[in-house]
């Protein structure tokens, strides 16, 4: 991993508007990111981890511009990207891929296995025919697939299988980023740790640097270099993937790895329970995101918004407790 920010995330923020349920009334604005800000270092892969609806797929989407940012600014190697189209775009698409939660509905079912893979060179023009089709046979052979595979089409395929075509796919522009959009969980337990194990080779193969979106605490732990914890449209805790499991500071983050079952039975766990009710992301956002739910709730967390701010070395924290 190395010490230079390949990708600055800078007060990043989507909105999306609601029509209302009435007819004339009003449209309702949903915060699905918060002023986000992260430095990504080129080589690393960055843990991104919440539960259901906390923001972290569209965080990845905003990346890759499938979302446009309302406000804020996405810095890929010291170029703002936010506003990017047209051929600008095409090119930065090169550079930045994306891996889909789901290994089947992400490829196209009239389409073999070969041509989906060649489809992103014909698109930027890579290369030549036989050049192309060499190609084509080599990253499949990369990700662990037979070159008989080339002409079958999605549906003779297993879970896994789809999803390294996916990868192969993401792979065939030679790309400097790959975010990847809970790749593992649409899959069986046994290939979840091949398909993890594969897109850690191709990273230190390749140099790539890798968003790795998952709500899976233990697929985290076992792949990322560095993990953000997400809540509500915020990231709430960064640091070190050790040092997060080890040394948790936010009263979510502490919540959230008090909820993984113990190594042995025998070993007692206390489980921490945030009581109270999850603020609703719609409309105007006031003070802390967590301040209904924390027991170490001050009034002064029910006004004001904490910033993520460093309180030791690597380790970042959004919290009035520190």
């Amino acid at each position: 991993m190395s010490d230079k920010a390949i990708l600055q995330i800078k007060k990043l923020s989507k909105n999306f508007k609601l029509r209302g349920s009435r007819m004339f009334e009003e449209p309702k604005t949903l915060h699905a990111l918060s002023e986000v800000s992260i430095d990504i270092y080129e080589g690393e892969t960055l843990g991104v981890i919440g539960e259901s609806g906390c923001g972290k797929s569209t965080f990845g989407k905003c990346i890759v511009n499938l979302h446009s940012a309302s406000s804020g600014e996405i810095i890929y190697k010291g170029e703002n990207i936010t506003d990017k189209k047209g051929k600008e775009l095409k090119k930065l698409r090169k550079e930045i891929q994306i891996i889909f939660q789901d290994p089947y509905s992400s490829l196209d079912p009239r389409k073999s296995a070969g041509n989906t893979i060649l489809e992103p060179m014909n698109i930027h023009n890579i290369s030549s025919g036989k050049e192309r089709m060499n190609r084509v046979s080599s990253l499949m052979q990369e990700v662990g697939l037979d070159s008989q595979h080339i002409y079958r089409y999605p549906h003779e395929f297993s879970g896994g299988q789809r999803q390294r075509i996916n990868i192969a796919r993401a792979l065939a522009l030679d790309p400097q980023i790959i975010v990847c959009d809970e790749p593992v969980s649409a899959l069986d337990v046994s290939v979840q740790a091949q398909v993890l194990n594969l897109l850690s080779d191709l990273q230190k193969k390749h140099n790539l640097t890798l968003i790795f979106i998952s709500h899976d605490l233990s697929v985290i732990k076992h792949v990322s270099d560095r993990v953000a914890i997400m809540y509500l449209g915020k990231i709430v805790e960064l640091c070190k993937a050790e040092e997060i499991y080890e040394n948790p500071k936010h009263p979510y983050t502490q919540a959230l790895l008090s909820a993984i079952p113990p190594d042995s039975p025998f070993e007692k766990k206390k489980q921490i329970e945030l009581s109270g009710e999850i603020p609703s992301p719609i409309g105007e956002q006031k003070g802390c995101s967590l301040a209904s739910r924390c027991p170490y709730v001050m009034e002064r967390c029910r006004n004001e918004v904490p910033e993520l701010k460093e309180i030791s070395s690597g380790h970042k924290t959004a919290c009035f407790l520190y």
